[in-house]
Parts: structure tokens; sequence; C-alpha cells
């Protein structure tokens, strides 16, 4: 059984983007073991021969799980692969899992998974055995809102666009990936029916009851290879005071957002788990931009987040990485 100091971990799919930084993380985490990372593809093969910027870290090769060796359970297979995983395979009782996939991120009858993003959800998840873990866009989108939901302050339509690295479309090339396509290129896709809008409206309406606005999302493919660009804007009767006020007050006591005076960049996130969030006023409409690395606090570095939560650890434990600055 798990004890705050010796976490045994296990990762199923463990041959993708996600997967190679929650190695990467948990590796060097002071209170977990990493005992297996799964895939299928790999079976044998050293992780290291995968993942080849962890050569000279770890000698583990992908193999199956032994369930009965773990306490928490990572799924980082694609999107439609928790189900079937979890369909499959009978996970005992004491095993806490957290997916890093769509399949459990939105309410359903049955669905018994807590969502796991921290700033809205904290005590929830402390309590939770299951754990649906945000979206990438989604993540950045929220922490952008979610203060103003909270204050029960979005009364007008919410336009967001947000840029993201070419790690967002995962390992597997596609057109849209290949370097040669996306090297000095800018794209939309999914302009207003992005997947994650379901997940983003969910926590909006969990946070002011009676959320009934538009959300205009229009997501860009970028040509760098990590990190989310969000700018949102919305109509706002307060002051800019004001709102440095609100979500000031709002993120004092979630550790990994900071609220910025300076118009931030991407580079000062990017290998982090932080969030960087900025305010202006223009007219009666409220900008706010939010910049995070969609591998980390987007993805692996949250699931850890959730992880140190579920457990009763420091909820930085681990993740205190800096940024590539240059």
């Amino acid at each position: 059984m798990a004890t705050s100091n010796n976490i045994r971990v296990g990762i199923v799919g463990g041959a993708g983007y996600t997967a190679g930084e929650l190695i990467r993380i948990l590796l060097y985490h002071p209170n977990t073991t990493l005992k297996y990372v799964q895939s299928s593809s790999n079976n044998g093969q050293l992780v290291s021969s995968v993942h080849k910027d962890l050569l000279g870290e770890t000698d583990l090769t992908f193999n199956n799980i032994d369930f009965s060796q773990v306490d928490v359970l990572f799924l980082c297979s694609g999107h439609g692969k928790s189900i079937e995983y979890l369909a499959k395979n009978e996970i005992p009782e004491h095993v806490r899992i957290i997916d890093l996939s769509h399949d459990f991120r939105l309410k359903r009858e049955g669905n018994t998974f807590v969502y796991g993003l921290p700033e809205l959800n904290r005590s929830t998840i402390k309590q939770a055995s299951r754990i649906a873990n945000p979206g990438c866009f989604a993540t950045g989108i929220q922490l952008a809102l979610l203060p103003l939901a909270a204050a029960g302050l979005i009364v007008d339509d919410l336009h967001v666009n947000a840029i993201t690295g070419s790690t967002g479309a995962g390992q597997e090339p596609t057109k849209t990936s290949h370097f040669s396509w996306r090297d000095s290129n800018l794209s939309v896709y999914k302009a207003f029916e992005h997947q994650h809008l379901g997940e983003i409206c969910e926590s909006l309406k969990q946070a002011q009851s009676n959320f009934g606005n538009s959300l205009h999302f229009i997501p860009v493919r970028g040509n760098h290879t990590r990190g989310i660009f969000t700018i949102a804007y919305t109509r706002f009767a307060g002051t800019l005071a004001d709102a440095k006020t609100l979500f000031a007050d709002y993120y004092l006591s979630h550790p990994f957002v900071w609220i910025t005076d300076e118009n931030p960049d991407l580079k000062q996130v990017v290998n982090t788990n932080k969030c960087l969030l900025y305010l202006e006023k223009h007219g009666d409409q409220l900008m706010i931009i939010t910049c995070i690395d969609n591998l980390l606090k987007g993805a692996s570095g949250q699931a850890v987040q959730n992880m140190n939560l579920m457990f009763g650890l420091d909820e930085k434990a681990g993740l205190n990485l800096k940024s590539i600055a240059f």
C-alpha cells in the first residue's frame, strides 16, 4: 500500500509525449517509485530507446503492469483508449486512476471520475480515487475565466483565441505536425467546435450556476513545439484594479497561477507547471492572457499535481521546474 514517502506508479500508454514528460517528473519526484511503464508497441524495449532524453536516467523497460504492485495508474493512451483499457482490465479497488485522455472529462450518468482542475476542484480531488485530467486548451482557457465565473460576473459572450505548439497534436506524425508544413506557418482548425468546449462550459456552469453565454473559441496551430498562449476577452463593468483584485483573491491559495503586471511571453512557462496570467482593460472589455506549457500544466504536470493532492502531499512536490527562458 502507498505511504506518503513511496507511492508506486504505473503508466499505461508510455510511448507518447505526455507519458515521456510524466516519466521525467516521476523519476525525480521525492515521493514516488516508478514501477511500470506499459506500451503495447514497444514491449520489452528500454524506455530510453523511445524517450531518448531519458538515456542514463533510467533502465526501465516497457512491460505489462502488475496492478497489485502499484498505488496509482496514469492512463496516457489516445482518446477512446482509456475506456477500452478499463473495460478489459480489472483494476483493484486500492489503485487510484488519473486519466489524461478525453474519455471521462464530461459529466454523464455512471461517470465517477472527478474533473481534475485543482484551481476549481481541489477539495474534491483530495478525496477522489478517479481523476479526469483536463485538456490543454481547456486548462489555459478555464484559468483565464474561472475568477469571473466564481464571482458571477460573466454577463456577455466570451471570445477566445489560443495558439498551441505542435506537441499538442501528439507524437504520431500527421500532415499538420510535420516539420516542413509546421515551420514558419500558422493555421486555424476546429473553429467554434473544438472538443474542449464541453468541459470548459461545464466548469463555468459549475462556478457560475446561471452561466449560459456563448463561448467563441478560435484554436490556432503554431509553429513552435510546446506551449499554449490564450487571449480571452469579455464585457466587464469594473476597473482594471477591480479585475486584478478579483483574480488575485481567487488564485491566492493556488501555487501554480501567477498574475503578472508585465505582458508575458510563452518561454516564461515552457518546461514548468506554471500558468502566467495578465490583464488589460479596453473600454468595457476585459482582456485576459494566460500562458501554459501544454505538456505540463496542460497535461502531465497537472496530472502529478492531482496525484499530490490525492495522496496528501505538498501540491508542488516534484514540480519545482525552471522555464527554459531562452
